[in-house]
């Protein structure tokens, strides 16, 4: 056993054994010898200087800590006012797509087919308008009421033909006055 001890302590070589059992049995005999071991010595300086370091880079941080701080919060207002205008895109976004809609081909072909269908109603209650209050034959202003009738009528008819062909898809349509 004193051979194993040996061969992993060298050190241990020069003591004899009641210099081994007083180690034992004094603990500040046993530190002394203990710190005075190369291995130890090492160890101690090593850490040391591993705290020396460790104090230079503490205090290099304290010196940073007040810029950091202050970089810290203006991130924080950039991420900030980033996000408001990730919102406000957002919301922009939505008003663009619903004025864009207001334009798409279906939105405008709906608008037409109501528009037509408007069209069509308005000749037919003036027609009917017209044949309700139209005077019996024998007056004289009834040839002058009729020729106005018939154009209004005609232009209302206009209209609602070409808005129809528009509205069927068969292309341009060239409109001759």
């Amino acid at each position: 056993m004193a051979s194993q001890l040996m061969a992993e302590y060298p050190e241990l070589r020069e003591f004899s054994k009641e210099d081994l059992e007083d180690l034992l049995a004094d603990n500040v005999y046993f530190q002394s010898v203990f710190h005075s071991l190369p291995r130890v010595k090492a160890m101690i300086q090593a850490q040391s200087e591993l705290g020396r370091a460790n104090e230079s880079i503490a205090k290099n941080n304290l010196a940073l800590q007040d810029s950091l701080y202050a970089l810290r919060n203006e991130t924080k207002q950039a991420f900030d006012e980033a996000k408001a205008l990730e919102l406000r895109w957002t919301e922009l976004e939505r008003e663009q797509r619903e004025v864009y809609q207001r334009f798409s081909p279906s939105f405008l072909l709906m608008r037409l087919r109501h528009a037509t269908t408007a069209q069509d109603d308005l000749s037919e209650t003036v027609a009917s308008t017209f044949v309700k209050s139209s005077p019996p034959e024998g007056n004289a202003n009834g040839g002058r009421d009729v020729d106005e009738f018939v154009k209004q009528f005609r232009d209302l008819r206009k209209t609602y033909h070409k808005r129809v062909i528009w509205g069927s898809g068969s292309g341009k349509v060239d409109w001759r006055d």
